[in-house]
């Protein structure tokens, strides 16, 4: 299974609700970048390691997340 997650980081408040979900807590605030809205955007820290159950796309408020999945 290959799995492909899309954050639109540049829409992203940093409301961590996508990383409080995470079954496998893959998703965190990444501090080292700042986005055009002057939050620290949420990502993925281990692709691999994702079982793409949507649910950090299921919580955000703001739809700025999209979870592919490919068998």
């Amino acid at each position: 299974m290959t799995v492909k997650i899309t954050f639109q980081s540049d829409r992203c408040k940093g409301c961590e609700l996508c990383a409080a979900v995470c079954p496998k807590h893959l998703i965190a605030i990444d501090t080292r970048v700042i986005n055009r809205k002057g939050y620290h955007p949420a990502a993925v820290t281990d692709l691999q390691a994702c079982i793409a159950c949507a649910s950090c796309a299921k919580i955000c408020p703001d739809s700025i997340i999209t979870v592919e999945r490919f068998d």
